[in-house]
């Protein structure tokens, strides 16, 4: 086929891939996809709705509407002591885009980006895109964690590999962890002597239980780009409104970049979004302590089938071990657990080589759909258990 033979070589990611193969599967129950199954705040849809009716139809600004930028700066601000100017802020078409504008932006062929992994399957196509290298760091004996010796040890293996980025994701999908400030600022050390940009994907900042989030750029703002969005923290994943944040030497590059993807985003959801940013500053909030309930009740319910997890201190997943006596892949089994249980989680080898051996449950479901699914897990643990 004589297409782009990076785009050749990508597949569609394993999260979606499995969703889409387990859907026919009647009466399942979907553990699977990060989607809020709570509604976006109903102060932001009237907003929404009321931004068509004054017909905000039409073109934004590139970076979006001013007000939408001022209010991102003070919310975040407010939020996490961020000091961006509203003029170092770009409203994106989700985190998705502003990653992939950051990557495409910052990465010359042949650079090396650093990775923490398991992660989140968007980024190591970007990379790709960007006719750069991934280099993944394996967190599994660190408790899912990036150490300051991890990362040490393969930036000296990787020193002539034109290193330039460091992919940060906390919380993180898939595994729940979040990120000390004391941690962060360890990290930073190692960071700085390699003089590495961090682009800092903090899309689930608002979703941390033990403790406050730490946002990276407070600690580094020289050499980072934050990320996040609206999607989590206000359940508004359809509406597909995200922020690049960063110095301004490097938002000039980057506006660029993000016109020639998307021209500009959508002039409705910016609407909503300057509603949810202004008027919305504790929605998350209400939102976390749900999810905070969810949680608990899945390490109860886990601990109880006897299932190994890893704790989650934020985000809306727990990553579990696949049973040490399963025979195969985590794809297998995951597979085995929706055709026979009826309950659809996602393969960890959708992570990435070290996912392998895991699974992952969204609990960005409700009440009701993880009682059931956890019910069926445990029949079906005990049956299988006896083979």
């Amino acid at each position: 086929m004589d297409t782009n033979q990076i785009i050749q070589k990508i597949q569609v990611s394993g999260i979606r891939r499995f969703d889409e193969a387990i859907t026919g599967i009647a009466d399942i129950i979907k553990l699977t996809v990060g989607e809020p199954d709570l509604p976006t705040p109903e102060h932001v849809k009237k907003a929404g709705i009321q931004a068509i009716r004054d017909n905000w139809t039409h073109y934004s600004p590139l970076m979006g509407f001013g007000e939408l930028q001022t209010a991102a700066s003070q919310y975040f601000h407010q939020k996490y002591g961020l000091t961006y100017a509203p003029g170092e802020v770009i409203a994106t078409v989700g985190a998705t885009e502003a990653v992939a504008t950051s990557l495409l932006t910052l990465l010359n062929p042949g650079d090396g980006v650093l990775l923490p992994t398991p992660a989140y399957t968007s980024y190591q196509p970007l990379v790709e895109l960007a006719h750069a290298n991934l280099i993944p760091i394996d967190t599994t004996n660190e408790g899912y964690k990036l150490t300051p010796a991890a990362l040490q040890r393969v930036i000296a293996e990787h020193a002539n590999d034109h290193l330039k980025v460091l992919i940060l994701n906390y919380p993180t999908n898939p595994t729940g962890v979040t990120y000390t400030q004391a941690e962060l600022t360890a990290l930073l050390t190692v960071i700085k002597q390699a003089n590495l940009y961090v682009i800092s994907d903090e899309i689930y900042s608002e979703l941390t239980y033990e403790q406050p989030h730490t946002a990276f750029a407070t600690l580094y703002p020289e050499k980072t780009i934050t990320i996040n969005g609206l999607s989590k923290s206000h359940a508004m994943t359809g509406w597909r409104l995200g922020f690049i944040m960063a110095p301004q030497a490097l938002i000039n590059e980057m506006k660029k970049t993000h016109q020639y993807l998307v021209t500009s985003t959508s002039s409705i959801t910016q609407a909503a979004g300057i509603e949810a940013l202004t008027h919305g500053l504790d929605d998350g909030q209400k939102m976390r302590a749900v999810y905070q309930a969810r949680r608990d009740y899945l390490v109860k319910r886990l601990s109880e089938i006897g299932l190994n997890y890893v704790y989650p201190t934020g985000a809306f997943y727990i990553f579990v071990q696949v049973p040490n006596d399963f025979n195969g892949t985590s794809w297998q089994f995951a597979t085995r657990l929706a055709q026979e249980a009826r309950v659809a989680v996602i393969p960890g080898s959708s992570f990435g080589a070290a996912g392998e051996g895991w699974f992952r449950i969204s609990y960005a479901a409700s009440q009701d759909a993880l009682r059931d699914s956890m019910n069926r897990l445990a029949t079906w643990r005990a049956q299988t258990a006896k083979l």
